[in-house]
């Protein structure tokens, strides 16, 4: 395993971030390659975890002569967002400078060359160096892991139409409970990014059924365990078998992918009616009927009608909850997968 430091200038004289990049070569140039990064939104550490579980299983198949295809991991991808506490808090999902989410506005190229992108001699803020080069470690391999992290949830993948079913399985292999497919566009994010160039070229050339591209959520913020982190290791070790990154005899086919698909316009948001205390009924991976009461917000503590209720849309299955009890009007407060298209405008959008 190879080691190097990647840094990105600041927007200040005198500033710079370093992140670290772990490389595996493969022993066969035609075996697929894999690039896997965690930690884009800088607080999210599931995957970070996940990872520095998963170099041990690496280290062991490279001494042992089995990495057929090379590997490129970025452990913490963002080493600005990283950085960025506020009163204690962390505050890695959106640059404070700039506004944007570390996973929007990615460069969309017209195909795989890095040669497209901007480099550092063009003035512009780091944030967007920062995009630009974890693209340019990216662009190549035929896998593409971006790992993240929910609010509370359980373990789902984020896969576009075009690598659906092909993709279905790397999601038995990971082990995760649902899968949302995407289409269009989603606001430039790095699997979007990540995925834009071959879709650019001849369906031939661009080989989308060997390709994998996805966002990886790893539950909620607060799942980082040595028990998760093993788990989701060995998922990530059994897609790399499965796809023929490394080899290793020991292990079975993936099974058929048994758990929840449903397209991304199938997703409601659902609002909190009111600002207030949240009393939860469900929780993530619960399957629930229309009309069931989702939560109770408590709204004026003590008082008569102090209480309002929050009910389902429709029939589905939850995927994520927010981890606080304290909402706002107008704040989510469940992410469900329904059985029919949302009515809601805002559904099938990837949240800001």
């Amino acid at each position: 395993m190879q080691k190097s430091v990647e840094t990105i200038r600041g927007d200040r004289d005198g500033i710079a971030y370093e992140f670290a990049v772990l490389r595996l070569a493969g022993s066969e140039p035609d075996a697929p390659s894999a690039y896997i990064q965690a930690a884009l939104h800088g607080d999210e550490l599931p995957g970070v975890v996940a990872i520095d579980a998963l170099m041990p299983r690496l280290r062991q198949a490279e001494a042992e002569g089995r990495i057929r295809g090379n590997l490129t991991i970025v452990p913490r991808a963002n080493p600005i967002g990283g950085t960025q506490q506020l009163f204690h808090g962390a505050q890695g999902r959106f640059d404070l400078g700039t506004r944007v989410n570390y996973n929007r506005d990615f460069p969309l190229l017209d195909r795989p060359d890095t040669s497209l992108l901007a480099g550092d001699d063009v003035p512009m803020t780091a944030d967007k160096r920062l995009k630009a080069r974890l693209l340019k470690l990216s662009v190549g391999h035929e896998i593409v892991l971006d790992l993240h992290c929910d609010d509370e949830g359980v373990a789902y993948l984020y896969v576009p139409d075009e690598l659906w079913p092909a993709m279905s399985d790397c999601a038995s292999a990971m082990g995760v409970d649902a899968v949302i497919l995407w289409g269009g566009q989603s606001g430039a994010s790095f699997d979007e990014a990540s995925l834009h160039p071959w879709l650019k070229l001849p369906r031939k050339e661009a080989k989308l059924e060997t390709r994998v591209v996805t966002t990886v959520e790893y539950r909620g913020t607060s799942d980082v365990h040595t028990g998760i982190a093993e788990y989701d290791a060995e998922g990530i070790y059994r897609l790399l078998v499965a796809r023929g990154v490394v080899a290793d005899a020991a292990l079975a086919a993936p099974q058929p992918f048994t758990g929840v698909v449903a397209p991304i316009d199938h997703i409601e948001m659902v609002p909190a009616p009111c600002s207030g205390a949240i009393l939860y009924d469900v929780k993530p991976g619960d399957r629930v009927k229309s009309g069931d009461r989702l939560a109770t917000i408590v709204r004026a503590p003590g008082e008569d009608g102090g209480r309002v209720e929050v009910f389902a849309p429709q029939e589905g299955y939850i995927l994520t909850r927010r981890s606080h009890r304290f909402t706002g009007a107008g704040d989510d407060l469940v992410k469900l997968v329904g059985t029919a298209p949302s009515k809601d405008a805002r559904s099938g959008a990837l949240e800001a």
